[in-house]
């Protein structure tokens, strides 16, 4: 059980407080909408009239829309509150607090930083990765430890909430503490909530222009009112029938029925989605769909299978038996036992396991008979060389690009460092004599290839350093002078869906990207690999300069290598002249995270238009992409697998994460589908649902319309005949004659006659062009 040493209620509870209110609440909150008002004033305005049917078939499509919406909104609030449960007992926590986290583990019920010991943590829940990854106490010297505390940069150091840690690691009779720095909502937790109930809006067109199109009905309406009163009051018409015809021009004008009719299309779309395995929390996000011309995706994962096969090792020298580069394989990772079972990081599992080697992990009993730290013994299956115990362990940091350990060997009296992490990142650590002269033209021709590239490197420390004074060493102290020991080749393939699907997007004029943390060379093979760029066109690495000693910010381009020869596996993507229209595309840009960040700054919108490799994108800059690409009147989706893509996927117009775990839950949709074979399926059916919705909204807007003409011309008849009673000087008709009752219901049903066929010709010219319920392909259309 955990214990909480609590330092007072300054900060409020420690709790992420969803309230769902109340059926009863929902429905008052519901109705009140001014659609809802609108149709009950029409309902009670026709049953005055006698007109039931009309009045009985406009309440039932408002309760089916009403009883819907509630479920929808229920739904989606429970989703929420299984994001947001908390414990109860730490509800009395605060900043500043100190906690104790137990042998066994626990949920995390804030965010805090951990001080004392190690612990293994499941951040599925927040990064959609389900791989267990290490947390270490702060350092306590060395540069880092003179750094204040900021949680983006000691994220490594940082337990958050929602987070499981499975277990802890620490030193005999020292416990694993942590101290609490945010609670509540502030939490990175009740962060990812808060997004979730309160969402950015999104602005589209089509409802954007009903509105106006219903303002501009609405001051029709008001013309005809007026219109009805005067004409009414100048014949001298009843006080009853004068209020009820003048307000029916109201509702005739104004199509009641119009929001339940709009969300036909949207409702049978929903479903057709969910047959295909497609769930959707923001039904009105459907209609997007059916206008997106761009999309970007990420590539590990998404493009790509999840794991990596190992296709090789290129060792600097030597052989690999017994050698310094076994060794390295075999510690330096992040992997730990959970119930028996290896568990950690996919690469670093294929790493070990093509070694061989045994991995052991301290008792707890055996942690309890040592002063030190117990370490973690890794050893070959046949005893030929010495076992060796990992000392301690430097994570890996996406903004380092590396990890470290430290590691003694059985019997001997020195300790050693092994590094393994990007190849341009190790190298520039090794002793230049150490790194081949060949490195570079070898790493670029496995990147051009489409393989994932790690160095390794190795140095022997002094044999003066103790076990005790390693704990307190920095990393950069470790992770200098080091021998570079070679190159470890992985392969990731690409997924059989992926080439096919962005063919069919190209044929649809739907522009595609790729947004990956990935090598740039690794990315822009895949993308050559999967046809997002065609073997006829060129690729031009852009980079860029932050403005420096008086010098202005700058770009500079080279190009990657020129096409190769076509084969017959890609005859289908030839380039040829007199059928491919767009004959200037003949480029891509390829574009760094680095590179991106200045030129957003100094340069914005310059390359998003040609861009289509974004490689080494952190979390927020794949966002920062998204909103780049809507300034510019982009309607953009984002097709990720739930890991750093949860932004991205929040802010496109689409979001469509391949992950079914927590942290997809902000994402409008989620495809049980692991590929992006999802994507065409959303936006065919959302183009399905949009033709609906334009063809719904001309049928009631045009029926609208000539009803209202239709009523104004009867009213128009009507006093027509009472004058023509009145004025026999023009007319030699006498009203109270039966043959002149008959001339004036034939004029009348011959006016109503016209105007209705009037009215079922727009209707059959409307659906004959539109076909709202047709699926229709959208293999020859444009992105328009």
């Amino acid at each position: 059980m955990p214990f909480f040493l609590s330092g007072g209620c300054f900060f409020g509870e420690n709790e992420i407080a969803v309230r769902v209110p109340s059926i009863f609440k929902l429905l008052i909150k519901e109705v009140l909408n001014p659609f809802y008002i609108f149709q009950l004033f029409s309902v009670i305005l026709w049953s005055a009239e006698d007109y039931y049917y009309y009045a009985t078939a406009i309440v039932f499509m408002s309760v089916i829309s009403i009883a819907t919406s509630l479920y929808t909104i229920k739904k989606v609030s429970h989703t929420v509150i299984a994001v947001s449960g908390g414990n109860a007992m730490s509800t009395d926590l605060v900043p500043g607090d100190l906690i104790i986290i137990p042998e066994n583990g626990m949920i995390m019920p804030c965010d805090a930083v951990l001080i004392c010991g190690t612990c293994i943590i499941n951040e599925s829940m927040l990064t959609g990765e389900s791989v267990p990854v290490t947390k270490t106490s702060l350092p306590s010297s060395g540069e880092e430890a003179a750094m204040s505390y900021n949680i983006e940069e000691h994220k490594r150091h940082t337990l958050f909430c929602g987070t499981r840690v499975i277990q802890t690691r620490f030193y005999a009779g020292e416990l694993v503490k942590a101290v609490v720095v945010r609670t509540g909502f502030s939490t990175e937790k009740g962060q990812l909530v808060r997004s979730i109930l309160h969402p950015k809006p999104t602005d589209f067109k089509l409802y954007r222009d009903a509105y106006l199109f219903l303002l501009c009905l609405v001051g029709v309406a008001g013309i005809g009112f007026i219109y009805t009163i005067v004409l009414s009051i100048m014949n001298k018409v009843p006080a009853k029938t004068i209020i009820i015809e003048s307000l029916d021009i109201i509702t005739i004008t104004v199509p009641p029925a119009l929001p339940a009719a709009m969300t036909a299309g949207i409702v049978y779309a929903q479903r057709r989605l969910k047959r295909v395995g497609i769930f959707c929390i923001s039904p009105q996000r459907i209609n997007m769909c059916g206008q997106l011309n761009l999309v970007c995706f990420d590539k590990t994962g998404t493009l790509t299978e999840d794991g990596l096969d190992l296709w090789g090792a290129d060792a600097a020298k030597g052989s690999l038996v017994n050698s310094e580069f076994v060794a390295c394989m075999a510690t330096c990772h992040s992997l730990t036992k959970i119930e028996g079972e290896l568990s950690g990081d996919p690469l670093d599992l294929k790493m070990f396991n093509a070694t061989g080697w045994i991995l052991e992990e301290p008792t707890e009993e055996e942690t309890a008979l040592h002063n030190p730290i117990m370490p973690t013994v890794v050893r070959p299956p046949k005893h030929s060389v010495p076992e060796i115990g990992i000392v301690r362990q430097f994570p890996f940091s996406s903004t380092l690009q590396r990890m470290s350990v430290v590691v003694r060997r059985l019997g001997e009296k020195h300790m050693n460092a092994f590094l393994k992490g990007a190849p341009e990142v190790v190298a520039s650590l090794c002793k230049q004599h150490t790194v081949p002269q060949s490195f570079p033209e070898t790493l670029e021709s496995y990147t051009r290839q489409g393989f994932r590239v790690i160095a390794l490197a190795h140095r022997q420390l002094e044999a003066k350093l103790s076990w005790h004074k390693v704990q307190s060493l920095s990393r950069d102290l470790i992770e200098t002078n080091m021998e570079f020991l070679g190159l470890i080749i992985m392969q990731n393939k690409i997924k059989e869906e992926t080439a096919g699907v962005l063919r069919e997007l190209r044929q649809a004029n739907i522009r595609t990207l790729m947004v990956t943390g990935d090598n740039m060379l690794t990315a822009i093979s895949v993308a050559r690999e999967c046809g997002m760029v065609r073997p006829h066109e060129t690729v031009i690495i852009a980079d860029a300069a932050p403005p420096k000693d008086f010098h202005l910010a700058s770009i500079t381009w080279h190009y990657t290598e020129t096409p190769g020869p076509t084969t017959r596996d890609n005859q289908d993507a030839v380039y040829d002249r007199e059928k491919d229209p767009q004959q200037e595309q003949r480029y891509h840009f390829a574009v760094t995270g680095r590179a991106f960040a200045v030129i957003t700054e100094h340069f914005p919108q310059l390359l998003v238009l040609r861009a289509t490799v974004f490689a080494r994108m952190a979390p927020d800059q794949k966002t920062q992409l998204v909103e780049v690409l809507q300034s510019i009147d982009y309607t953009v989706g984002m097709c990720g697998d739930g890991a750093n893509d949860c932004g991205a996927l929040k802010r496109a117009h689409s979001g469509i994460s391949l992950s079914e775990l927590e942290a997809s839950v902000a994402s409008p949709f989620t495809s049980s589908t692991p590929n992006i074979s999802c994507v065409p399926n959303l936006i065919r059916e959302g183009r399905a649902a949009l033709i609906t919705s334009f063809c719904v909204f001309k049928f009631m807007a045009l029926y609208s319309i000539i009803q209202y003409l239709s009523v104004t011309l009867l009213y128009s008849v009507n006093t027509l005949a009472c004058n023509v009673s009145r004025s026999s000087l023009s007319y030699s008709l006498n009203v109270t004659s039966p043959h002149d009752h008959k001339n004036i219901r034939n004029y009348e049903n011959t006016t109503l006659f016209y105007v209705s066929s009037f009215q079922y010709l727009a209707v059959a010219i409307i659906f004959s062009k539109g076909k709202p319920f047709r699926q229709p392909s959208y293999k020859n259309c444009t992105s328009d």
